[in-house]
């Protein structure tokens, strides 16, 4: 049997294959990072394949840090109640443990969607301000984010372990 489809275990998650479905960020939240339909349906179909671990897509950790104005969210109670149902709509059908990809896209934030062109958004456009550990814009044309201090690299930091304790109270299996 080829190794790929022999067990694994990352710690004590002991997956059934090597098989890793990636994050794909998809653009399809509502206003305030909370998942929608779109979620239910598109890792609900992926639960199906028969992957060892489904990594869902870039889950930003407070609404500054999202790629897009249409980023899911863990920074709230309703961000963690609308993901939670989409697990509960998942883990019906299928038991492939699933994991979250835990991120803030700093310098990269306020963009539009890729098929909108991906550029950094303008706040008259729906866009914010972004925050870096640097005052380096992403590209030379851009403005420069916010450079982070001690207590705004502590914030982002907290926020990411307040979004951990969110995805472990929805059961996700691993986060990274």
């Amino acid at each position: 049997m080829s190794a790929l489809f022999s067990p694994y275990s990352l710690g004590d998650l002991a997956l059934p294959n090597r098989i890793v479905i990636a994050p794909m960020c998809q653009y399809s939240a509502d206003a305030e990072g909370r998942a929608t339909d779109w979620h239910t349906i598109h890792l609900g179909q992926l639960a199906l394949s028969g992957a060892g671990l489904l990594i869902l897509e870039a889950t930003a950790v407070e609404p500054q840090g999202r790629i897009s104005p249409a980023d899911l969210g863990l920074w709230s109670e309703a961000n963690e109640a609308a993901l939670g149902r989409v697990l509960d709509s998942v883990r019906k059908y299928s038991s492939m443990p699933l994991a979250v990809q835990l991120a803030h896209a700093g310098r990269k934030a306020s963009s539009a969607a890729p098929w909108d062109g991906g550029q950094l958004l303008p706040p008259a456009a729906g866009g914010w301000p972004t925050v870096a550990p640097s005052a380096l814009p992403y590209l030379p044309s851009e403005p420069a984010p916010q450079a982070l201090d001690a207590a705004g690299l502590a914030r982002i930091r907290d926020a990411f372990a307040d979004a951990a304790r969110r995805a472990a109270r929805i059961g996700l299996d691993c986060i990274e």
